[in-house]
């Protein structure tokens, strides 16, 4: 189950239009705090430019929504910035996008399509991925089962994620929450019931869109 859309990795692009250089930071990041910390390190960076103009969206609901102009006419950048992150669904993510003014004026529609086409190339340059709840569940097999098992799992259905060597071998099997009441049959089958559930759990791993 897609919980949201964040992005992967920190990263920056940029681009000249009509003589001003505009240049986007983007980082992912779970807090305020986070973000505001991001924001004053790309502000600190480009302390001589002519705007730095800051955006995030952070929560699941994009329940904080937060931006500035820095300058610009107002709701002429950060605001259609959040508007663009949260029409493509994207959260827990910090942008800045930094302006050297080249001296030609853009004009307001001008300002709007230059600060989301660069934030747009920033989230290009940082990677869209997909934050899915997961089921994590451990089991104690035998030895003689774990072969049997990580072939299963090269079908794809699961994923083994962890493996504790002992008197008996614990393994983390991961997989879609929708699909856990079949894998625990399946390992069931395999064990011929021998396979000692220890514990279930959800939790939020990222995978590429």
């Amino acid at each position: 189950m897609i919980q949201y859309k964040t992005v992967e990795k920190e990263a920056h692009a940029e681009q000249i239009i009509e003589k001003s250089r505009f240049i986007a930071y983007v980082k992912p990041v779970e807090t305020r705090e986070e973000a505001d910390a991001f924001i004053a390190s790309v502000r600190d960076l480009h302390k001589t430019a002519t705007h730095n103009v800051p955006a995030l969206v952070v929560g699941e609901q994009f329940q904080l929504q937060w931006a500035s102009d820095d300058g610009e006419p107002q709701g002429t950048s950060g605001a259609p910035i959040v508007q663009m992150l949260v029409k493509e669904g994207v959260t827990n993510v910090a942008v800045v996008v930094t302006r050297y003014f080249g001296g030609i004026k853009l004009g307001t529609g001008g300002l709007v399509r230059a600060y989301t086409s660069s934030a747009k190339l920033g989230l290009e340059a940082a990677g869209i991925c997909k934050m899915m709840e997961m089921q994590a569940i451990q089991y104690k097999i035998d030895y003689s089962f774990l072969s049997k098992v990580q072939n299963l799992s090269r079908d794809g259905n699961f994923s083994i994620t962890d493996i504790i060597y002992e008197e008996l071998v614990t393994i983390k099997v991961v997989t879609d929450v929708e699909k856990s009441d079949e894998i625990k049959a399946l390992l069931g089958n395999l064990t011929a019931g021998k396979a000692a559930l220890i514990s279930e759990t959800k939790e939020l791993r990222k995978n590429a869109l």
